[in-house]
């Protein structure tokens, strides 16, 4: 994207959307995990390191997960209404 933005590529959008999607979507995932709405036997993260285990606890519900979510989504939505706006002018 930021290639896109140096070269004034208007297409580079469509290019970070789909990055940002499967990043979405991953985020998704390890938020259902983490915060244990997926049941115990679809979880991957049996051995070595825990993908549920708390490394950060701002606020007593703010973690990793959920900012990652958060970013995910700001992306998502600001791609997506680039596309809108520019598709009125």
């Amino acid at each position: 994207m930021a290639v896109g933005l140096f070269r004034k590529d208007k297409n580079s959008v469509f290019y970070a959307l789909p990055l940002a999607l499967i990043g979405l979507i991953i985020s998704i995932y390890h938020n259902l995990l983490y915060y244990d709405i997926l049941p115990e036997s679809i979880q991957p993260c049996t051995t070595g390191v825990s993908c549920t285990t708390a490394q950060l606890d701002w606020l007593g519900f703010i973690s990793i997960p959920l900012l990652s979510l958060i970013a995910f989504i700001t992306i998502t939505a600001s791609l997506l209404l680039y596309i809108l706006l520019s598709r009125k002018n």
